[in-house]
């Protein structure tokens, strides 16, 4: 056998494994638009519990209306990076938007979240600083911290009293940044951001947080758990997504202090050596933010469908993790 053949043979092996074990991922293809009541391929239609579309923009009249404009005015793709003949003034005027809606100085946009997580950690920290992570963060985050050179330590999900042991072993280190998720996708639980922050400043650390599961309608406003729990000013760096209840799309963003935005524009290599978002998606997610300002009702009517979901689900007899809800 060649080492091709013995390598195709373990990952056989390996493949066996995974269905085995139940853990093997099959792709379900609909032909329908991402919503509510999707259609399968064999033309089953069926209700969609378990996309991310949270606000229902994904097929949104007004946004695949900006998505055709954009087409024709802007193109398809930049088929360059950034810096070089990339950017385009709707890249400029969505990551100004952005940054404006959390009420931070800066943004910079990332093909994905996972590429805005993976780019953070190694541009910005070093040998000298500390990570201190929550051991149920993204799994983009637990990679980017995994890129960096950056002392890492992780406390227990949402246990404060091993965040502060975390931050005392940290304090020697020259930076010191706490990452967490917002809401953690896997329970929906949340982050215990006022208590995070005051350890934060008792022991001169930063925060980062990823709001990928929050932004756009989670906080009275939908700018997040940070804008939840009254503390957007107190963290240092969000990361999210547009990928979610922003449209559905693609596309991914960090805001932070004009400094940290601009280094990371010089040095984060999946923004350096990444194509820029499509044109289309950067118009359309402008239309997005458009909806989302003025779309008290569209949040409204998701608490309205969560709890009414939740009642339902209760009164058939299923037990339901308890959290925040409406």
């Amino acid at each position: 056998m060649t080492a091709s053949d013995i390598f195709k043979e373990d990952i056989y092996n390996r493949l066996e494994g995974l269905k085995a074990e139940g853990l093997y991922k099959s792709e379900r293809v609909i032909t329908s638009p991402q919503r509510a009541e999707i259609t399968l391929q064999d033309g089953q239609e069926v209700i969609n519990l378990c996309a991310n579309n949270y606000l229902g923009l994904a097929d949104d009249p007004a946004v695949i209306a900006a998505a055709h404009k954009a087409l024709d005015r802007a193109g398809f793709g930049m088929a360059s990076v950034r810096f070089i003949c990339g950017t385009q003034a709707d890249h400029k005027t969505l990551e100004q938007r952005i940054a404006a809606f959390f009420g931070k100085e800066d943004c910079i946009l990332y093909p994905s979240c996972f590429d805005a997580n993976a780019g953070l950690f190694e541009t910005l920290l070093g040998p000298e600083d500390a990570i201190i992570s929550d051991a149920l963060n993204h799994a983009s985050i637990i990679d980017g911290i995994r890129l960096s050179k950056a002392q890492r330590l992780r406390y227990a999900n949402c246990d404060m009293d091993a965040l502060e042991d975390c931050l005392r072993k940290a304090a020697g280190a020259r930076h010191r940044l706490i990452a967490t998720d917002g809401v953690f996708s896997m329970d929906g639980s949340l982050a215990k951001l006022d208590q995070i922050c005051d350890l934060a400043k008792q022991y001169d650390a930063m925060v980062m947080i990823d709001e990928c599961h929050a932004t756009g309608f989670f906080g009275p406003t939908g700018r997040g758990t940070a804008e939840h729990f009254g503390v957007l000013e107190r963290v240092d760096i969000i990361t999210s997504t547009l990928g979610k209840a922003l449209g559905g799309a693609s596309g991914g963003f960090t805001v932070a202090r004009a400094e940290v935005v601009d280094w990371l524009r010089q040095r984060s290599r999946p923004y350096l050596f990444s194509n820029s978002l499509a044109p289309v998606i950067a118009a359309a997610s402008l239309e997005v933010f458009d909806l989302i300002e003025n779309g008290a009702d569209l949040r409204a009517q998701l608490w309205q469908n969560a709890a009414y979901f939740r009642t339902e689900m209760a009164a058939l007899g299923y037990r339901l993790l308890p959290g925040e809800h409406a």
